[in-house]
Formats: C-alpha cells, sequence, structure tokens
C-alpha cells in the first residue's frame, strides 16, 4: 500500500478524502485545531482549494492546512471560519 502523506518543507500532510482537488495550493492557513469541522463549500471560495489534516514540523504542532489557489479567498475563510 503507497502512502498518502505529502511532506513538504514546513509540513507532514493527509488529504481529506472529501477534497475534489489533492492539490498543495500557493496560499495557505494553518488551523491549530486538528478536530475542528471545516466546511469549505459553504464558504463559497472564488477559486479551488483542499483540506489536510497536518503536523507542523518545525514544532510537531497537529492540525489542518487549507490551501487556496486564489488568494483572496485566505481572508474570505479567516472571515467565516469559526472553531468549533
Amino acid at each position: 500500500m503507497s502512502s498518502l502523506a505529502i511532506t513538504t518543507d514546513t509540513y507532514k500532510l493527509f488529504p481529506s478524502p472529501r477534497n475534489v482537488h489533492r492539490v498543495v495550493f500557493e496560499h495557505e492557513v494553518f488551523v491549530p485545531y486538528p478536530y475542528a469541522l471545516i466546511d469549505l463549500p459553504s464558504m463559497h471560495l472564488k477559486g479551488r482549494y483542499s483540506l489536510f489534516a497536518a503536523c507542523r514540523l518545525s514544532d510537531m504542532k497537529q492540525g489542518q492546512l487549507v490551501t487556496f489557489e486564489n488568494e483572496a479567498d485566505v481572508a474570505t475563510f479567516n472571515a467565516k471560519f469559526v472553531p468549533d
């Protein structure tokens, strides 16, 4: 069985099975809530996006990484995301 993890210089990532796009896009937001429900489709973002379970390698902090194709979607996400 092949590994599903993606390792970058900053994170070890595990793609969400609900991702339409399994791409690590240029613009990203690390959310330090590993179990928070993040409903990206309900945010009506303009570009493509992906969600990953993430481990930040610098301090081994667990969380989620949301990546965006469109830089403006970062501001939309930050305005709409409220951890549960």
